[in-house]
Order: C-alpha cells, then sequence, then structure tokens
C-alpha cells in the first residue's frame, strides 16, 4: 500500500512538474501578435517592429504588428489586457504606461493584474524640440519667451499622460511656465505636425528626433536626462541649459495578458535579451540614444512599482489632468 500510494503521488505530481516545460518547449504555438498602442511612426513603434522582425527570424512563426492608437495607449492596451493569456500576444509600451493609473480615472484594465511584466526593453532621453522658425535659441531664451507669452504658445504631446506630456509639464512646473497643450494619438502624428511648423515644440523621443535634428527640419535645445547622449553630444541636458535638477527618461517595456505561463514569459524574455544584445542592434540603439535594459520579470515588476508611484508624485504636484 505505501508503495501504490508513493506511485499514485508521482503520477500525480509529474504532469505539474512537467507542464510548464512543456508549455516552454511548445511555445509559441502559432503567429505572435505584437500590440503597439500608438500609431506607426514613434519609438515605440520603431523598437517594436525592429524586435518583432528578429524574433520572427529566430522562431520561424509570423510575428504581426498590430498598431492601436489612441488615448495614451490604453486602447491598444485595453485590447492586449482581454487577450487570451497564452503568451501569442504581446504589448509594447512607453514610460506612459506607468502614468496612466494616475492621470486617467477609470482605465479599462487594472495595469498590475491584467498585464504581466516580461522586460523592460530599453530607455532613452526625451528632446527638447522646436521648429527651426520658432525665436528661441535655447532654454533660457524659451524660458523667457514662454514668461512673457503665458499660455500663447501650443506644445503637442503623444497622447495625455504620455512621456512628452509629463516632460513638459514637469518643465512648466520648474520654470514657472504656461503653455497650451495639444494631445495628439501617437508620437508620429505630433512629430510630422512640429516638422510642419503647426505645433511649435514638442518633448520628442530621441529615436525619432535625432535624424531630424541631424537634417535641420528640427532645432533640439536640450536632452531630459541628466546626462548627454552619444548621439547629438553637442545638446545640452536642459539641467545644465538653465533648469538645475530637471530630469527625465523614457523607457521601452513589454508586456503580456495576465495569467500567461511563467514557462512562456521566461522563453520570452530570453529571447528579447538575447536579441536586444544582439552588437548591430545593441550598437544602434546606442548611437539613436537608446539604452539597452533587457531586465528579467520580476525586475521590471519592481522598476514598475516605483515608476507608478514617481508617475503620480508628479501629477499631482503639476495638478495634471487627462485635459490639460
Amino acid at each position: 500500500m505505501p508503495r501504490f500510494k508513493a506511485l499514485l503521488c508521482w503520477c500525480v505530481l509529474v504532469p505539474g512538474m512537467f507542464s510548464g516545460a512543456a508549455t516552454a518547449q511548445n511555445y509559441p504555438s502559432g503567429p505572435i501578435r505584437w500590440i503597439v498602442p500608438f500609431p506607426p511612426g514613434g519609438g515605440t513603434d520603431i523598437l517594436a517592429r525592429t524586435l518583432a522582425q528578429k524574433l520572427h527570424e529566430a522562431w520561424g512563426v509570423p510575428v504581426v504588428v498590430d498598431n492601436r492608437g489612441g488615448a495614451n495607449g490604453t486602447i491598444g492596451t485595453a485590447l492586449a489586457a482581454k487577450a487570451p493569456p497564452d503568451g501569442q500576444t504581446l504589448l509594447i509600451v512607453p514610460s506612459g504606461f506607468g502614468v496612466n493609473p494616475s492621470i486617467y480615472r477609470n482605465l479599462p484594465y487594472d495595469s498590475t493584474r491584467d498585464l504581466a511584466p516580461v522586460s523592460q526593453l530599453a530607455a532613452s532621453p526625451l528632446i527638447l524640440a522646436v521648429h527651426p522658425s520658432f525665436p528661441p535659441q535655447d532654454v533660457r531664451s524659451l524660458i523667457a519667451f514662454l514668461q512673457a507669452r503665458p499660455n500663447d504658445v501650443n506644445y503637442g504631446s503623444s497622447g495625455n499622460g504620455s512621456p512628452p506630456h509629463i516632460a513638459t509639464e514637469l518643465f512648466k512646473y520648474m520654470t514657472r511656465t504656461r503653455m497650451t497643450h495639444i494631445p495628439y494619438k501617437g508620437a508620429g502624428p505630433a512629430a510630422v505636425d512640429l516638422i510642419a511648423g503647426q505645433i511649435p515644440v514638442y518633448f520628442m523621443n530621441a529615436l525619432s528626433a535625432v535624424p531630424h535634428i541631424k537634417a535641420g527640419r528640427l532645432r533640439g535645445l536640450g536632452v531630459t536626462t541628466d546626462t548627454r547622449f552619444a548621439a547629438l553630444p553637442e545638446l545640452p541636458t536642459i539641467a545644465e541649459a538653465g533648469v538645475p535638477g530637471y530630469a527625465m527618461s523614457n523607457w521601452y517595456g513589454l508586456l503580456v495578458p495576465g495569467g500567461t505561463p511563467q514557462a512562456s514569459i521566461a522563453r520570452l524574455q530570453g529571447e528579447i535579451a538575447r536579441i536586444l544584445n544582439l552588437p548591430e542592434l545593441k550598437d544602434r540603439l546606442t548611437r539613436e540614444g537608446a539604452t539597452v535594459v533587457a531586465s528579467t520579470p520580476d525586475q521590471f515588476a519592481a522598476f514598475l512599482k516605483v515608476e507608478m508611484e514617481k508617475a503620480a508624485t508628479i501629477v499631482k504636484a503639476a495638478g495634471m489632468t487627462a485635459s490639460n
């Protein structure tokens, strides 16, 4: 009888012991849908498409990028949160993901329950960019210009609560200036209007801004991080250009629907980390102003907790709402 009980326990335990391994071995089981919760053309979209192509090459399955823009990424994020938890749906988010719980009262998803962290992918500065026809030539002259014309200058963002929105509101708060917010449905449309001169000011993602600044289509006044970056070494930080203590970075992260098997998450994170650390890709991101992170799921979860708490503090201090 003891032998029978031992055998019975072994039979019960074995399926559970090997189910995770089997899930990992069978993953992915078909085409992967990679949701980008913004329109094409922004830094989030650029990074997602680069990684999707590499993932397709590595795993031999179609990886389809699905742009679902609107409401600072909350529309596409809600779509991913409601997808089957089988690892076949991926979601890339910028740092605005950590701001949304503080700025939107009724999100259609729970940021920590309905989505599972996979990895922080990379981080990069934003660039305070202006149209070449805009009079201010540097940060100090911009501050003086804005102080003389409160609310007369429009600034763009990729949506309420987006990194450009947060960066600008922090700038306004620290410089005691006022501008009028024009939220767009993504970084791409905002960049198009900045280049066309429809808006004069935009804290633009470095991945998108660098080529336009180098081509003379835009003028950079400063970077948001506390150190300069290699792609535009002549550009000062906003802190050293006239706003001491100013610092902010934009980051990108990968999530999957909550309840996705841990074995699948682990395999996905391992492959994404390998891709991000490919010399040619890592060098390219560095040249464009981004730093590869490739954190583990637990590290990304801890990072998200801190980011959400920090965002809540900024939103409260600046008196931000989804409409300002």
